[in-house]
């Protein structure tokens, strides 16, 4: 058995609050706060800081969800900067936030931690952006560290979701 943890970056959970408002779509975020709480569904503090920029329902969501936000240690800080390197348009110059590397080394990393379960853990990283050619967007470079990167509606197909 296989257990799936998801490492979302921001531009998923604004389409999922832009297409479902919270207050029309209650379904799908109480699947989301499921995630949540079981562990499932993380995000480096990045994530955090990038919705709350917005004093709106996904912010309010994202406050209620303290633990699903982690912050950088000593290794994220070591791959963000080996990403930035190798792909420093990732982050657009004089962007206050740039979550995206985040995202990435957060899956990095906690692809190489060991697991100490019985079962097989899988991380994925899920974004809205997509592979556009040589475009250095989450995809790319996910691809390039041998991590999965999937979109929501997938990760809705892989959790069997349907509403």
């Amino acid at each position: 058995m296989t257990k799936l943890i998801y490492i979302i970056d921001t531009s998923s959970l604004i389409e999922l609050n832009k297409h479902n408002p919270m207050d029309i779509y209650q379904t799908p975020w109480k699947r989301m706060d499921g995630l949540v709480k079981s562990g499932r569904l993380l995000a480096p503090r990045e994530v955090l800081d990038e919705i709350i920029r917005f004093d709106d329902a996904l912010a309010k969501w994202a406050k209620k969800h303290p633990g699903m936000f982690k912050d950088p240690t000593k290794e994220q800080i070591k791959i963000v900067k080996e990403i930035l390197k190798k792909y420093p348009s990732l982050i657009k110059k004089g962007k206050r936030f740039a979550a995206d590397p985040w995202v990435i080394a957060l899956a990095i990393e906690m692809i190489s931690d060991p697991q100490s379960t019985l079962f097989e853990i899988k991380r994925i990283v899920v974004t809205e952006e997509k592979i556009r050619g040589k475009k250095v967007r989450i995809p790319y470079v996910c691809k390039d560290y041998t991590v999965e990167a999937i979109d929501l509606l997938d990760m809705f197909r892989t959790e069997g979701w349907t509403f």
